[in-house]
């Protein structure tokens, strides 16, 4: 079944939000919510940095959100982190999670009012087809990584996502840490 690349995106965005509304609500299936939200989280990222961002910049004309959006990625990728380490039943979760929750819902504010009108206006149905299979595949063979855990690849695909020139010869460690200073920058 060929599904528009922005459909299935916002349908995502729709379960990460019902995910955090139960993490929220109920404080006893944290320990079991928990890694379905941080596995669709991470697969989602990494397919949108892999299939969605690079078209979206060069063939869409956003690459300006895009940068934008990725350097955000990179922002909810080290909150993930903190809030998968931290434990479910205390009260650091709740500020971990509400950290988590107001920069993905922020993200989301933009990438569903920018990056995917943008797409949908500029991209052929035919070609938001062709992505959106692309994004499905991608985000299936994600499945599974954790958040932080990226290959110098992946890096180095988010930091041409984010427009961070002079990276090429870096280091795994050194393209990580350029990538983190722009997102807080």
């Amino acid at each position: 079944m060929a599904v528009d690349v922005v459909d299935l995106i916002m349908q995502d965005h729709r379960e990460v939000e019902r995910l955090f509304d139960e993490l929220k609500d109920s404080p006893e299936k944290r320990p079991n919510l928990l890694p379905v939200l941080t596995t669709l989280l991470t697969a989602h990222s990494r397919a949108e940095e892999a299939e969605v961002y690079p078209v979206a910049a060069q063939e869409a004309g956003e690459k300006e959100e895009v940068s934008h959006s990725q350097q955000e990625h990179v922002e909810a990728d080290q909150l993930l982190v903190k809030l998968a380490g931290t434990d479910p039943m205390s009260g650091e979760f709740d500020k971990a999670l509400q950290n988590l929750i107001d920069a993905v819902s922020h993200h989301v504010e933009e990438e569903e009012t920018k990056v995917l009108p943008g797409m949908r206006a500029n991209l052929s149905d035919e070609r938001r087809t062709e992505l959106g299979e692309a994004f499905v595949a991608s985000r299936k063979q994600h499945l599974g990584e954790q958040p932080g855990e990226l290959t110098r690849e992946q890096l180095a695909q988010q930091a041409s996502n984010a427009d961070i020139s002079g990276t090429s010869g870096l280091s795994k460690d050194d393209l990580q840490k350029k990538l983190q200073d722009e997102a807080e920058s």
